[in-house]
């Protein structure tokens, strides 16, 4: 009883801590929304055409891309492995710009599997490469990482430059969800039958750790989970940069924090990490909009500073250990 009372505790915790922080999204804006008996429909119009639809962005977005990141530090064997240090992020960005010069269309669609199709070379690129390079420190695979995706970054920018896009480009550079709206968001929904999918192969994730020797003498085609993990966390990164932006660090940091609490069995600790993730991305949306109320800055910058500072704090641990 006592384990089953532990093991419930932080998941209420963390329930509670979303809760507040979603009630706090809510209301912050530069129209107040005071709930009475009587709500004026201009009201009604702001909660469900905007509000609620952040709010609801904000959660599968950080939740995405919080198990994207721990399905990608399984693979790689790194705890320092995500999107923003393993070149995802930037893949996608490119991935959006091709698919808007090639095709000449705004379609979601399009942009959502030219970021996919990009994000999974890239990603594919990366786990080789991480593979095949042995390393005595893991902090030197994200650098690595943050070197691959500077170098996309940089394609990226001269393939802007060159089709005279790079306004364009702005839009993903820094994840920003002031254009969040009812009719702009509905795709972020494709993520919850991914979360579904990661959910029924977490035991599959989590053997991943333990290499491809040792895994596959216990039953697991390693091969064929390591594709689908990239599949599913490239497909996840994709979707919340076509929608959103870029928003770095939170499939970095939340992992790792609830990893050194509850260890690295994904059946146990998936529903907290992207619980984790959803708080962490309405916790720096709440600064954004606060820090020069009633105007707002992009959450890439706070949850750049926030998750970097974080960031910068395991590597500091992680080479003591070292």
């Amino acid at each position: 009883m006592s384990n089953l009372v532990k093991l419930k505790l932080p998941h209420l915790a963390l329930w509670t801590v979303f809760i507040l922080l979603g009630t706090a999204s809510i209301l912050i804006g530069a129209t107040d929304i005071i709930f009475s008996h009587h709500i004026p429909s201009n009201l009604w119009l702001i909660l469900l055409s905007s509000r609620l639809p952040r709010l609801i962005t904000l959660s599968l977005c950080g939740a995405g891309l919080a198990m994207s990141g721990v399905v990608l530090q399984h693979i790689t064997h790194n705890r320092f492995a995500e999107p923003s240090t393993t070149g995802g992020m930037d893949a996608a960005k490119l991935g959006i710009l091709v698919s808007l010069t090639m095709l000449q269309t705004e379609s979601m669609t399009f942009k959502i599997l030219f970021a996919v199709c990009f994000c999974l070379i890239a990603s594919f690129t990366f786990t080789i490469i991480s593979q095949r390079i042995i390393l005595n420190n893991t902090i030197l695979v994200p650098i690595i990482g943050l070197m691959f995706g500077s170098v996309l970054s940089s394609i990226a920018e001269f393939y802007a430059y060159h089709n005279n896009m790079l306004q364009d480009m702005q839009n993903w550079l820094i994840g920003d969800f002031s254009k969040v709206v009812k009719g702009r968001y509905e795709a972020i929904f494709l993520l919850v039958p991914i979360t579904i999918v990661i959910a029924f192969f977490t035991r599959h994730f989590t053997l991943l750790r333990l290499g491809k020797d040792l895994a596959s003498s216990l039953g697991l085609r390693y091969k064929t989970i390591t594709i689908l993990g990239l599949i599913l966390a490239s497909c996840m990164v994709s979707i919340s940069v076509v929608i959103a932006g870029s928003i770095p660090f939170v499939g970095l940091v939340i992992p790792n924090i609830i990893t050194l609490k509850y260890g690295d069995n994904l059946s146990k600790t998936l529903p907290l990490i992207a619980l984790g993730g959803a708080c962490f991305t309405v916790f720096c949306d709440i600064l954004s909009r606060l820090i020069i109320y009633p105007l707002e800055i992009p959450i890439g910058l706070t949850a750049g500073v926030t998750g970097g500072l974080i960031f910068i704090t395991l590597i500091l641990k992680g080479n003591k250990k070292c």
